[in-house]
């Protein structure tokens, strides 16, 4: 397996300005599995003019064909090495090798360029307004209001998706005729770099379009959303860095699109005939060991049957294989770093300060003393008010919480700063809907039903950001809305 690891610079292939490197390790097995370059500000701050020069001086923008063009090759030419593309993500990401059959990889690989590649000539460009004359002066105007690319986007992406994540961004920004700067998470560098190098070798996307630099300093990626040159942000990440970034941004008045954090729930109502197998259900939740701000990681359950419920799934959750990422019959692997171990276990020792009971798991695993493994956890006796049912963990952790009837269930559903996703289950499909469309979320799934696609869009309400990725909103947010006016004929 061979892996790039020059940053994509104005068409080029190149090493950070500086010469210096970073290490890229696995989790799973914790070895420096090779490096990436270690961009610098001066590197970013080329990668931007870059970016500006595309935008301004290329024909990039107005041409729609090109675009569709440059977005499929790239799609093909990813296909041809998804293998690689797979055995790269478990190695650097330590995500299980059957999460790349879905989410990780073969999903967005075959559908987040190629949607956004049909939409550009199916995009209402333009839209009609009725004559008028507007203030009375006896001339009236025919008017239209258009849509146009925003300009040069910024795009922070993270570790915990970072192919998907990386995918489902680019494919709408540069189907909306925008350029883009791209910083991966330091984390995971290789899917970025092997993206970069298909780009320039293997596309006819002019240079500059999209730039792709690594760095292990956090703080490059600042350059984004400070510098003049660039138009928006795009960021996936948690709430506190969405902060930062929004804080940054507001410094130019650019706009910002936030993907962050999320404490969803996983409702089940006292009337679902399947109760044992939708509860189980709620222990898939340690799949990529709970590296996910979609997961729904609040159980709730009927209080008249509370202890049942945190039986059911405490054995579900013990089943779950654990383990080494390339098998593929293991769930879950490894957190991404040592940081992100030793912050799990941190909110698992809160939980239990604050009164919760740990019904299973809470431990390194004995078995896995290398690689940054926790064990699948759940804790009952939780009170929405404790800070695990509060704050993302974004580890294999479930907390059961209790609920009376329908409207306590929604009462607790909604007690959050957050609000990015969820699931209900209820044998009446209308109740079901009747409390879904009470949950202040931006993605809910019923009964089992999966809402995910490149042409559905995703983010969150409250907290959880601003805007959402894919879907028609996901093209539109990547757009500026100009109105304008001529003398009727």
């Amino acid at each position: 397996m061979t892996h790039e690891s020059r940053m994509l610079i104005d068409g080029k292939l190149v090493e950070s300005e500086s010469g210096r490197q970073f290490d890229n390790v696995n989790p799973a097995t914790e070895e420096v599995i090779g490096g990436a370059a270690d961009g610098t500000r001066a590197d970013m701050e080329r990668a931007v003019a870059a970016a500006r020069h595309a935008f301004d001086h290329t024909d990039w923008s107005r041409d729609g064909e090109a675009r569709a063009a440059g977005l499929r090759q790239l799609q093909a030419a990813l296909e041809a090495e998804r293998d690689e593309l797979r055995s790269e993500l478990v190695a650097e990401v330590g995500c299980p090798v059957l999460s790349t059959y879905g989410p990780q990889l073969d999903v967005p690989l075959n559908e987040a360029l190629t949607w956004p590649a049909d939409m550009i000539s199916q995009f209402p460009w333009k839209r009609s307004l009725p004559d008028k004359d507007a203030f009375g002066m006896g001339t009236p105007a025919t008017r239209e209001v258009w849509k146009e690319p925003i300009g040069v986007v910024g795009v922070i992406a993270p570790w915990n998706f970072p192919f998907e994540i990386i995918l489902n961004k680019i494919g709408p920004i540069l189907a909306m005729g925008n350029t883009c700067v791209l910083k991966p998470a330091p984390d995971t560098p290789w899917n970025a770099t092997r993206i970069g190098r298909i780009i320039a070798e293997n596309t006819d996307i002019p240079p500059g379009v999209i730039n792709i630099v690594t760095s292990s300093d956090h703080l490059v990626g600042e350059v984004l959303s400070t510098s003049p040159l660039v138009d928006m942000v795009a960021f996936t990440g948690s709430t506190a860095t969405g902060r930062r970034v929004m804080q940054a941004a507001a410094q130019t008045i650019k706009p910002t699109f936030l993907e962050l954090g999320g404490k969803s729930v996983y409702l089940v109502l006292e009337d679902d005939g399947d109760l044992k197998a939708s509860i189980a259900g709620s222990a898939f939740i340690s799949m990529h060991a709970g590296q996910g701000c979609a997961m729904p990681t609040r159980l709730l359950v009927p209080n008249s049957r509370y202890d049942e419920a945190v039986e059911i799934v405490k054995v579900a959750m013990e089943r779950n294989k654990y383990g080494d990422p390339t098998d593929p019959s293991v769930l879950q692997g490894p957190q991404v770093s040592k940081r992100q171990q030793e912050r799990v276990l941190g909110y698992i020792e809160t939980g239990k300060q604050e009164g919760a009971r740990l019904v299973t798991g809470g431990s390194i695993p004995k078995h896995l003393s290398t690689g940054y493994y926790v064990e699948p956890t759940v804790f009952a006796d939780v009170d929405n008010r404790m800070t695990i049912a509060q704050e993302e963990i974004f580890g294999p952790v479930l907390s059961v919480i209790g609920f009376d009837d329908d409207d306590d269930a929604v009462r607790i559903a909604n007690d959050s700063i957050y609000g990015l996703s969820g699931v209900v289950f209820a044998s009446d499909l209308d109740r079901a809907k009747a409390v879904a469309a009470r949950i202040r979320t931006g993605t809910l799934g019923i009964n089992g039903g999966l809402w995910y696609g490149a042409d559905a869009p995703f983010g969150g309400y409250k907290q959880s950001g601003i805007g959402r990725q894919c879907g028609i909103e996901g093209l539109e947010i990547f757009t500026e809305t100009k109105t304008v006016g001529w003398p009727a004929s």
